[in-house]
C-alpha cells in the first residue's frame, strides 16, 4: 500500500510538471523575468507557511550551522532560477517542444555528470545511450540550423541542480524549496523595487484580476508537485522514480504539438527518435540492474547464518 501511494504521488508530480506549459502559457502577457520573480516570492511564502503550520523549522537551523551545505543550497538556487527563467521564456515564446527536448536529454546529462564529476564507470548500455544522445544533438543542430540551446541549457541546469540536491541531503523537500527561494528572495525584491521606482512598473495587476491570481498561484503550483515528489522519493525505489520522470517531457511534448500546434519537421523528429532510443536503453538497463540487485539481496537473505 505504501509503495502504491508512492507510485501515485510520483506519477502525479511528474504529470503536473508535464502540464506546466498550460499554466505558464496563460501568463505570456507578463514577461519571463517578472514571472520568475513572482514564482520565487510566492514559492518562498507558500513553503514558509507550510513549515510554520507543520512546525518543521529544523531544516533552517541545520543550514545555519552548516555553511558548506548552505553554499550548495545557494548554487542550487541559482541553477534552479536559471532553469525556471529559460523554461518560462521558452513556453511563452512558443518553444514548448524545445523545452520538452531539454527534459528528455536531462537523464543523459545526469549520466555525464556521474562520469565527469563522480568518476563513475559507464556500463556498455549507458555508453550506447550517451552515443545516441550525442548523435541526436548533432542531428537537431543540423535540423535547426543552430545549436538547440534551449534544450541544452534546460538539461544542463536541471541535471547539475539534481547533482547538488543529492549532495545537500536535505530530507524535507518543502524546507529545501524554502531555503532555495530564500537565497533568491533579496535580489528579487530589489528587482521589483527598481521596476516600481525607476522602471516601467510591474505587470501584477496590469492585465486584470485573473492574471494577478495566476501569478499568486505560482507558489502553490510550484510547491504541490515538489511535495508529491518528496512523498514518492521516500516510498519507492529510485529506479521506479527514474522511469516515472519521463512523464514530464512526454506531457510537455504533447502540449507543444497537440495544444500549441508547434511544428516538428521530419529532420527534428529524427533527433527526437534518437533521444527516445537513448532513454529506452537507459530505462531497460536500469530495470535490469534493479532486478539483479534485488535478486542478489534475496539470495543473501536466504543464506543460513554461520554456526557459532
Amino acid at each position: 500500500m505504501d509503495e502504491r501511494r508512492g507510485v501515485v504521488a510520483g506519477a502525479a508530480a511528474y504529470t503536473a510538471w508535464g502540464l506546466f506549459p498550460l499554466f505558464f502559457h496563460r501568463l505570456r502577457s507578463t514577461g519571463a523575468i517578472e514571472i520568475l520573480g513572482h514564482r520565487i516570492v510566492w514559492s518562498f511564502l507558500t513553503a514558509s507557511l507550510v513549515l510554520v503550520v507543520a512546525r518543521r523549522r529544523g531544516g533552517f537551523a541545520t543550514l545555519r550551522a552548516d555553511r558548506d551545505r548552505a553554499g550548495r543550497i545557494a548554487l542550487a538556487a541559482v541553477l534552479l532560477a536559471t532553469n525556471w527563467l529559460v523554461y518560462v521564456w521558452a513556453v511563452n515564446a512558443d518553444h514548448v517542444v524545445d523545452a520538452a527536448l531539454g527534459y528528455f536529454i536531462n537523464p543523459l546529462v545526469s549520466v555525464g555528470i556521474g562520469v565527469v564529476v563522480l568518476k563513475e564507470q559507464l556500463r556498455p548500455a549507458q555508453k550506447g545511450a550517451v552515443a545516441l544522445g550525442a548523435a541526436a544533438v548533432v542531428v537537431l543542430a543540423v535540423a535547426y540550423g543552430r545549436v538547440p540551446w534551449i534544450a541544452l541549457v534546460l538539461a544542463a541546469t536541471f541535471g547539475t541542480y539534481g547533482y547538488f540536491k543529492k549532495t545537500i541531503v536535505l530530507d524535507d523537500p518543502v524546507a529545501s524549496m524554502a531555503a532555495e527561494s530564500a537565497v533568491l528572495l533579496p535580489l528579487t525584491l530589489v528587482g521589483f523595487a527598481l521596476a516600481v521606482t525607476v522602471g516601467h512598473g510591474v505587470a501584477f495587476a496590469a492585465h486584470g484580476a485573473g492574471n494577478a491570481l495566476l501569478l499568486l498561484a505560482t507558489g502553490p503550483v510550484t510547491a504541490l508537485p515538489l511535495v508529491l515528489f518528496g512523498t514518492a522519493a521516500r516510498r519507492i525505489p529510485l529506479t521506479w522514480l527514474g522511469l516515472l520522470q519521463y512523464l514530464t517531457p512526454v506531457g510537455q511534448f504533447l502540449c507543444g504539438v497537440l495544444v500549441f500546434h508547434e511544428a516538428v519537421p521530419p529532420a527534428r523528429l529524427v533527433g527526437f527518435v534518437l533521444v527516445w532510443g537513448a532513454l529506452a536503453v537507459l530505462a531497460v538497463d536500469a530495470v535490469r540492474q534493479y532486478r539483479g540487485a534485488s535478486a542478489r539481496a534475496a539470495e543473501a537473505a536466504a543464506e543460513p547464518l554461520p554456526a557459532r
